[in-house]
């Protein structure tokens, strides 16, 4: 059977049964056409094609040099072992190699194409035969409360630029809100009587977030500031002006990339000495909501995490009963 046709049926099934986001398949697609464009290669030569090597795989099977069809037949054991021992030895034309956590995506990716194939009565390798390589262990960069302090007071509120971002800042640390999440609200989300929204997250699941009060104040001033009719709650006003249209007001959306900007402007700004992105705010409330005493379950909840292993992640750098022990026993003077 034609492999590029079962991915194919398969990211067309994690939309339509899976209901998985449009990020997610399109990352699914990248690393499994990079997967195919492998097997057409192997195993005619040791070296593969520029086009993986390159990292610009996924738009054709036959671009490889031995520009054979592949089909479900030529995923073995041997095959993905050396599709893991090509990806661990990746090198882009920038000399740039793929992080472990990276080669971890490209196996989970490929696990899960498996796991649908068995379920379509198709013999494939056992996808609990793929084993993940150990990641790195990543540090997580958050900010104290008097740095976060010192990030909201930093845009110029005499502007209305300067309004909305002080609105997002707030907003960011208020709810641990991923940016993908914040660029998607609209006016009408908010509930400012119970100071609060609901929220559909990764993996399309869905949860209620809490404003504070210097939020909820923050949000209203900026909303209260604006003159246009756009559904979106925050927009841009750098740029091309929208044409008249149907979508000349979602066009104003504020994107992603406009928010991990501003937030590296308002960091360099205060000159914080740690640089950190609108995620490293979110671990910020994490930490802040953690070091006041908040229970695990409770902060999985707020930050939308599906396992609470995830989560756990910030008892490794916040642990007041750790540091209580450190401070009594610690160079304690001998009797």
């Amino acid at each position: 059977m034609d492999l590029s046709a079962l991915i194919k049926d398969f990211l067309e099934y994690l939309e339509i049964e899976r209901n998985v986001s449009q990020l997610t398949i399109r990352n699914y697609a990248h690393y499994l056409h990079r997967f195919l464009i492998f097997l057409s290669d192997y195993p005619q030569s040791p070296s593969v094609s520029n086009e993986v090597r390159s990292g610009s795989a996924g738009k054709t099977v036959r671009s490889g040099s031995a520009g054979k069809t592949v089909n479900v037949s030529d995923i073995s054991s041997e095959s993905i072992r050396q599709y893991r021992l090509f990806l661990s030895r990746y090198v882009d034309d920038h000399g740039i190699s793929l992080k472990r956590i990276t080669q971890n995506y490209h196996l989970i990716a490929l696990r899960s194409f498996l796991k649908y194939l068995l379920k379509r009565d198709i013999a494939v390798v056992a996808p609990e035969k793929i084993d993940l390589p150990k990641a790195e262990s990543r540090s997580i960069k958050f900010l104290e409360r008097d740095q976060v302090d010192r990030l909201l007071n930093m845009p110029e509120l005499s502007d209305k630029e300067g309004l909305r971002d002080k609105a997002i800042l707030e907003l960011l640390f208020s709810t641990g809100l991923r940016v993908s999440e914040l660029v998607g609200l609209n006016r009408d989300t908010i509930n400012f009587d119970r100071k609060e929204f609901g929220v559909i997250g990764k993996g399309r699941r869905a949860r209620v977030v809490f404003l504070s009060d210097s939020a909820v104040e923050w949000l209203k001033r900026y909303i209260d500031s604006r003159e246009d009719d756009a559904p979106a709650l925050f927009i841009r006003y750098a740029g091309k002006k929208p044409d008249d249209g149907q979508n000349a007001n979602e066009s104003m959306r504020l994107t992603a990339r406009s928010v991990q900007r501003l937030v590296e402007k308002y960091v360099k700004k205060a000159r914080l000495p740690v640089k950190i992105t609108p995620h490293g705010l979110r671990h910020s409330f994490a930490t802040d909501l953690l070091s006041g005493g908040a229970d695990l379950r409770a902060i999985q909840e707020m930050l939308g995490h599906k396992n609470v292993s995830t989560t756990q992640i910030y008892t490794h750098i916040t642990n007041p009963q750790l540091k209580e022990i450190y401070n009594k026993f610690h160079h304690k003077k001998q009797e």
